[in-house]
């Protein structure tokens, strides 16, 4: 018997945030300023604070898939990265300057991660400039995680051992699809010998972690195609997958506009291609980490899950527990301590505002009381699957049977087909509810019921 049914799919597919922060950034106000970020590394570089984590944002990628929604800039004219290093370059000293502490000492960094765009589209020159930059001004910890997001078109064995080489101890591969058909319809052409290749060359480099992302609801999947796409990566046994929903909203995301809407798979046979997943992944012994993340069970992001120190932040999961996050880049986004902060989403915007001699900050939020005892709830829920009531209580001093009186309606609906209970001290999401953990969340989002806006998101499933 699958472990969640057709029936619970139809119900709780419902649109909602990701909830990679909360409030989640549809919620930052206009700071062009920056000064909730300024405030907020500073505050930091006052206290001793935990190791934080660093995100690079490279845009460029040489051409557009159609499926993507990420910030990007489309080219082939590869000088362009000299301006954009050199202003990320600014950037960075411009940060790093107010995080200095009373020491004159910047806080350790556990984490970097690169992410775009295609980051592979820098050279391998200047993926060493850059990673030189980053070590000239903060201090990696021994054992640091070093991750790149790749793009298989774009590197071979000798590029991925200079990746290897300059410290990087963890790849993602984009693969979505194996599928010719799809592949030709979101314009990315990468047949599976080519990823096979790749991460038989990652294992010989001895890469901590590989990940591999996969889409389904694309144009042209079908059960049987999604089906080998699905063998075929069992067969390839990355440490991690990413399972992600295609989300066709082609009003806000213009790439999409040339996906044909009719060779998009219907609602039942998404919802079929994703019990299909599930049940091959778990089959095949990967851990249900949570929202659409699996992972092998010697694999470090599984193994924090069980020790209850899985983390997520506006990356994803992770396992740095308790640190901030500081981005650098076009529409990079910042978490550190009670702020957000998200830069420019233009190169144009960026460099001008670097110019000026400000932080290229478009919006940021500093979060309230209410926002914290929020974020701890729907965080506690998407990392850990479940709520202490009595630590909440202890913590905040609120009763939560008075605080959460509308959330704790909204949840009987999920302990009504058992995806929630009740236990002792809070509750807890059953193994079937993990995987409609984001429509659980919702219910202790103020904002969305506040506002009544579900619809902006995309579905959960």
């Amino acid at each position: 018997m699958p472990l969640i049914t057709p029936d619970l799919m139809r119900r709780f597919d419902i649109p909602g945030p990701r909830y990679t922060s909360y409030p989640t950034a549809d919620r930052f106000l206009p700071d062009p300023e920056g000064r909730v970020l300024k405030q907020a590394l500073e505050v930091r570089a006052a206290e001793a604070a935990l190791p934080m984590s660093l995100y690079v944002h490279v845009p460029f990628c040489e051409s557009v898939c159609y499926y993507c929604a990420c910030n990007k800039v489309i080219t082939k004219d590869h000088t362009k990265v000299q301006d954009y290093l050199r202003y990320l370059e600014r950037e960075i000293h411009q940060v790093s300057h107010h995080l200095v502490g009373p020491t004159g000492r910047l806080s350790p960094v556990s984490q970097l991660h690169f992410g775009g765009g295609s980051p592979t589209f820098l050279s391998d020159e200047e993926l060493t400039a850059l990673v030189q930059l980053l070590r000239s001004r903060f201090e990696f910890v021994e054992g640091a995680e070093y991750s790149i997001e790749i793009d298989p078109r774009t590197v071979n064995a000798t590029r991925l051992a200079h990746v290897r080489a300059l410290g990087f101890n963890r790849v993602s591969f984009g693969v979505q699809d194996f599928d010719p058909q799809v592949q030709l319809a979101v314009h990315r052409v990468q047949p599976y010998e080519q990823v096979e290749t790749l991460m038989a060359q990652a294992r010989a480099l001895r890469f901590d972690s590989i990940n591999v992302d996969l889409i389904y609801g694309l144009p042209h999947q079908s059960q049987a195609s999604f089906t080998r796409t699905l063998e075929q990566v069992a067969a390839l046994r990355p440490d991690r997958i990413a399972l992600y929903a295609y989300a066709h909203l082609p009003a806000r995301f213009k790439p999409q506009r040339r996906i044909d809407a009719a060779h998009l798979p219907g609602a039942d046979l998404k919802l079929g291609m994703l019990d299909m997943a599930i049940e091959t992944f778990l089959e095949q012994g990967y851990d249900y980490i949570g929202m659409d993340h699996f992972s092998l069970p010697q694999d470090l992001l599984a193994q924090v899950k069980r020790e209850g120190r899985l983390q997520r932040n506006f990356q994803g999961y992770h396992t740095n527990a308790g640190s901030d996050l500081v981005g650098f880049g076009v529409s990079a986004i910042s978490q550190v301590g009670r702020a957000y902060s998200q830069n420019l989403k233009t190169l144009t915007e960026y460099y001008a505002a670097i110019d000026a001699g400000r932080l290229p900050v478009d919006r940021g939020l500093t979060l309230t009381e209410d926002d914290l005892i929020r974020r701890e709830v729907i965080m506690s829920l998407m990392c850990q699957g479940g709520i202490d009531f009595h630590a909440l209580e202890q913590r905040y001093a609120i009763d939560v049977s008075t605080y959460f009186e509308d959330a704790l309606m909204r949840i009987r609906e999920f302990e009504q087909f058992d995806l929630v209970r009740r236990t002792a001290t809070g509750l807890q999401v059953s193994k079937a509810g993990w995987f409609f953990v984001r429509a659980i969340s919702m219910a202790f989002d103020k904002y969305l019921w506040l506002h009544s806006d579900h619809q902006r998101f995309s579905k959960v499933l």
